[in-house]
């Protein structure tokens, strides 16, 4: 039988590895049960397993892989661009240590340009510190294989990415002073913040306003971000909650009635904002909390606004004053 003790010790590392390899919370969530439903079973049959870690870790890797090869299909039929599912909330100190920055909504989504072999043996080898040979076993092939793919990942990941570093006192205050400026619609103040080249990317799939592609430039960026704030801002009000957003600064959007409508991640690197992640699409944000109506929202915030009435003529106002008339 599996204890409940092993479980609970088994399932978290489980699902970080189901997550990195998914970027989906949900589709996470159905790996991990499926693992475990079959170490259960594989259990009652009295199979002899001298580490049920490396067999979940083997079955959460193998299901991962072939539920990112028929999601692979999907997401290129996805509306606009597509983005992980979010994870929010603070974590640990040990979770900090552990996890670095490979949480991070820019290096999940940089792992979409891998094959799911790529991603599964890259994921287990630099970030989960499996060894090579485990990492073979693991996926199914052998270890000049194994150190073909991780090279190839690790080249294409590092292509892409350069490494930079920050402090977590230097991140967290530069995302305080970013969503200040962007809650007070300091235009100037969320310039300065911003890289030259920074990209504002955003994930509505279809059912909500986003950027069909990612936005680039500071001034572009920084403008569209306070239209935005601006025009649901109007249409109700919102109020942001600065947190953390898969281990990095970032912050939830709720509107009037404490309903969830964004989940905004920030990408920083050498003192400045290099990219925005924006979540709107509501079913990426139900596993965080009660979601609103962004569509409703944003609809209300761009109607105009009924006229002011005019305002009656009083006998000081100048319409009344003789010496202020035309002359005929």
């Amino acid at each position: 039988m599996l204890s409940s003790d092993l479980y609970g010790e088994l399932r978290p590392w489980a699902f970080a590895i189901a997550y990195r390899m998914l970027g989906s919370v949900s589709e996470a969530e159905d790996v991990v049960q499926e693992a475990f439903l079959r170490l259960h079973q594989a259990l009652q049959r009295d199979e002899q397993i001298t580490s049920p870690r490396a067999y979940v870790a083997t079955l959460v890797t193998r299901l991962a892989i072939d539920q990112l090869r028929s999601a692979r299909a999907r997401r290129e039929r996805y509306v606009g661009e597509w983005l992980p599912e979010p994870l929010v909330g603070e974590q640990s100190p040990a979770e900090r240590a552990e996890t670095a920055d490979s949480l991070s909504l820019a290096f999940l989504v940089l792992l979409e340009s891998l094959s799911p072999r790529q991603r599964a043996a890259f994921l287990l080898r630099e970030v989960f510190d499996y060894s090579y040979s485990e990492v073979a076993e693991i996926i199914g092939t052998d270890v000049d294989s194994t150190r073909h793919l991780v090279a190839r990942a690790r080249a294409s990941i590092r292509e892409r990415r350069p490494r930079y570093y920050a402090s977590r006192r230097q991140r967290d205050e530069l995302a305080r002073r970013f969503f200040a400026a962007v809650e007070e619609g300091d235009l100037s103040a969320l310039e300065a913040l911003l890289a030259r080249d920074v990209a504002l990317h955003g994930d509505g799939g279809g059912k909500v306003p986003a950027p069909a592609r990612p936005v680039h430039g500071r001034e572009r960026v920084a403008k569209l971000l306070l239209i935005a704030m601006s025009t649901v801002a109007r249409g109700g009000g919102v109020r942001l909650d600065v947190t953390e957003v898969n281990g990095q600064p970032g912050a939830m959007v709720f509107d009037a009635h404490d309903r969830l409508v964004a989940v905004l991640g920030l990408d920083i690197a050498e003192g400045q904002v290099q990219a925005i992640h924006s979540i709107v699409n509501p079913d990426k944000l139900r596993h965080i909390d009660r979601v609103g109506d962004l569509v409703a929202l944003v609809r209300a915030g761009r109607r105009p606004r009924a006229a002011e009435p005019l305002a009656k003529p009083t006998a000081a106002s100048p319409s009344n004053d003789p010496t202020n008339g035309s002359r005929s």
